[in-house]
């Protein structure tokens, strides 16, 4: 998959052929001797690119690697191979106290706003942290910049002495940005930030997170399944199954044009918000293959209703089929390669 961005903007991060395997132990006693049985293939030859100012949202099945992309991204998690390129400087062989200067600019927030606050910090003191972490500022300058980033994400400076069971969902989901945003980051990994909350919280979280990059110039790679969350924030979207990327696209071209049949069968379980309209549902057979032993050739093969021999056999390579367009199927080798299987992808989103 292309690293390239057709954002327009400076890039900063470029993740080239990123791989993360896990070692499988062998029995209840394989961890004592060693005795390694497979590999999990979490993430599998993954390239992508982050511009200033731009949200890329890695969409996906529950398992297919996006939260694991995520942290290998952030340096949480060493990757397998692969290199990882922050404003030019490659940083995935880093050591701790190497990294510790790009932590400032790298932040996240996490899934869950219940268990990824300490329960027994203040709220001023939880979202204060990284400051006394990384900068000499003194106890009153911390107090003045956490009610100003509690202004700043929607919250009340009078409770900044609440502990986080004092706070709703949302408003701990709040805590969590205020705390990411508090050695002014230029890119935050948003892990699947709104999926644990109300839908009517999910929007006032979603509309923050845009407003906060619009003031600040911030970038995003958001973690997502949820397409309509996706639709309202992204700038480009790339489709992940079973630890590859199958589709990078704009997110007007993904919703408009989908190019691979997975992307298909995800944009058709979207809800539609009218019970009169009419929308073709796309049922994939079977389940999602298991990472230890994945399916050769294409790893959509076992689902996809398109496919045929060559799916079976061969990997399909990735490629540009519009400017910024990029996909991985046999289908898109050329327009004869479908029409002679008898093949015909949706071509707009009334279709899908």
């Amino acid at each position: 998959m292309s690293a390239g961005s057709a954002y327009a903007g400076d890039v900063l991060l470029e993740v080239k052929h990123l791989v993360k395997h896990y070692p499988v132990s062998q029995g209840v006693f394989g961890r004592l001797f060693g005795q390694v049985s497979g590999q999990i293939h979490a993430v599998d030859d993954v390239s992508f690119s982050i511009a200033a100012g731009e949200t890329l949202a890695l969409v996906g099945e529950s398992g297919c690697g996006k939260s694991t992309t995520g942290r290998a991204v952030l340096k949480l998690l060493q990757p397998t191979s692969g290199s990882i390129d922050w404003r030019g400087r490659r940083i995935d062989q880093l050591s701790a106290a190497a990294m510790r200067p790009y932590r400032r600019e790298l932040q996240a927030v996490f899934q869950d706003p219940y268990s990824s606050l300490n329960p027994r910090m203040r709220a001023e003191d939880i979202v204060g942290e990284p400051i006394r972490n990384f900068e000499s500022a003194g106890g009153a300058e911390i107090r003045s910049r956490v009610a100003a980033l509690f202004d700043k994400v929607g919250l009340r400076s009078d409770q900044m002495i609440k502990y986080p069971y004092e706070f709703s969902g949302g408003q701990r989901q709040r805590l969590g940005i205020a705390r990411a945003l508090a050695l002014r980051p230029r890119l935050i990994v948003c892990d699947e930030p709104v999926s644990a909350l109300d839908v009517s919280v999910q929007a006032q979280v979603i509309n923050l997170l845009i407003d906060l990059q619009n003031e600040m110039q911030l970038s995003y790679l958001f973690i997502a399944h949820d397409l309509a969350v996706v639709e309202h924030i992204s700038h480009r979207v790339a489709v992940m199954y079973l630890g590859k990327i199958v589709e990078l696209t704009d997110k007007l071209s993904l919703f408009a044009h989908p190019q691979h049949p997975y992307t298909e069968a995800l944009l058709s379980a979207v809800p539609v918000p009218n019970p009169r309209a009419q929308k073709k549902r796309i049922i994939l057979a079977g389940d999602v293959p298991s990472p230890i032993n994945p399916p050769p050739g294409c790893r959509f093969h076992t689902r996809c209703p398109y496919a045929f021999e060559r799916c079976r056999v061969e990997e399909p390579a990735t490629q540009e089929v519009r400017p910024g367009h990029f996909v991985a199927c046999h289908l898109r080798d050329g327009a004869a390669s479908a029409q002679s299987h008898g093949f015909k992808l949706a071509q707009d989103a009334s279709e899908v």
